[in-house]
């Protein structure tokens, strides 16, 4: 019990700090050195250890990776920003274009890489326009998580939670796509309000001869077309991770693109934390989380709805959403109704993504890629948006939830 404490704490420590002071261990790396020092100490065997990795998450997380990379490879976001930039004639109306696009595709091909994606064409948009790129950097990070929360695929926490829970596709849409629309309008209205010298003027964009938009016209309608029966596929109700690695395997098969380059534009050190925080969570829930501690914490009356929203939020601002969904889970089985229970899971571990700039690993890859730019998106400018869309996001959640349920 006292290895499985230890190491769960300084597995969670990494995940919070973002890596281990003095050494170049990041999340991933500290997952990986968790689950093998929770089989090293005896505290799973290695049965159990391979019994512990959720397999559907990672099959669906690899999918959709797979899927997302093609798209990106074969200029279909470039198309997109070709169509919707030349169209946006004042900044109020580019900010919306950029959180609604953000937030659609954030919905249905997971966040963190739209993130990676759109950051870069929102910088090269916003330079040839000659505008300051903040507010709108700001828009890609904060509609990716509240576009995400509509779901099972927007992001790896929901995926976690789709697998779980085993709720159908279109009843988690139908729950909490509402929560994302309204998350979505939050954004713009917050942060016009917050530049509105940006924002709240008639001056029109300068007008700027977009760059040519580079792609291949056969892999564009392939991948699109394999995305559109991917998602109806999802809301007819078959496996979700089975279609997903389904797709992104079809879409491997191809003349135009080489293999390494899909390959490189996929996640491998996300889905080794998924596969050791996993492990490092079974350990605990053998030693620790016993029927009478998880009695105990049930005490804290995790049915109510803002109680386990505001617990799931803090959490989730600690020690990260992922790492927080798989911490909550022994306490949810014994709730009343612990379907209701994961979908608030769900939409307040992604909300609260939004608090802090560290609050979600989109929000870090979008200050990353600015970073890279010569742009520093910084921790209060963030916060000053994204902490009253957080509580006011979340708090509609809560209401939503407790209304639809009633």
């Amino acid at each position: 019990m006292i290895a499985a404490i230890l190491i769960f704490a300084m597995t969670y420590l990494v995940m919070a700090v973002g890596k281990l002071p003095g050494w170049r261990l990041d999340r991933a790396g500290a997952a990986l050195l968790g689950a093998s020092l929770m089989v090293g100490f005896g505290v799973l065997t290695l049965d159990e250890a391979y019994r512990a990795i959720d397999m559907e998450t990672i099959t669906l997380l690899l999918g959709m990776m797979i899927v997302v990379a093609n798209l990106r490879l074969s200029g279909f976001f470039r198309l997109v920003n070709g169509f919707v930039v030349p169209r946006a004639h004042y900044p109020i109306v580019l900010l919306t274009a950029i959180v609604l696009v953000t937030g659609l595709l954030s919905a249905f091909l997971v966040n963190d890489t739209i993130c990676l994606v759109m950051t870069p064409l929102v910088i090269d948009v916003i330079e040839r326009l000659d505008r300051n790129p903040v507010p709108y950097l700001l828009a890609v990070a904060l509609a990716s998580n509240a576009g995400s929360v509509a779901t099972i695929t927007g992001n790896p926490q929901n995926m976690i939670i789709g697998s779980l829970a085993h709720i159908p596709y279109g009843a988690f849409v139908g729950t909490l796509a509402p929560v994302a629309v309204v998350g979505l309008l939050l954004t713009i209205i917050l942060i016009a309000l917050i530049y509105r010298s940006e924002f709240l003027t008639r001056q029109k964009l300068a007008a700027a001869a977009p760059p040519p938009s580079r792609y291949h016209s056969a892999l564009v309608w392939r991948t699109v077309l394999t995305v559109l029966v991917m998602i109806v596929l999802f809301f007819l109700g078959l496996p979700i991770a089975q279609v997903a690695i389904l797709a992104g395997a079809l879409l491997l098969v191809t003349r135009r693109v080489k293999p390494e380059k899909v390959y490189f534009d996929i996640d491998w050190p996300l889905l080794v934390m998924f596969t050791g925080l996993f492990i490092v969570v079974a350990g605990l829930e053998k030693t620790v989380l016993t029927p009478d501690a998880v009695a105990e914490v049930g005490k804290l009356n995790l049915a109510s709805l803002p109680i386990l929203a505001t617990v799931t939020a803090v959490l989730s601002n600690i020690v990260s959403n992922v790492p927080a969904v798989l911490v909550l889970k022994p306490f949810v089985a014994g709730l009343a109704d612990p379907t209701r229970a994961w979908l608030a899971i769900a939409m307040a571990s992604t909300l609260a993504g939004n608090f802090t700039l560290i609050g979600s690993v989109a929000n870090l890859i979008v200050a990353q890629r600015a970073r890279q730019r010569g742009i520093t998106l910084g921790f209060w400018p963030y916060f000053t948006v994204g902490a009253p869309l957080t509580v006011l996001s979340i708090g509609f959640g809560v209401v939503w939830l407790g209304w639809v349920g009633n």
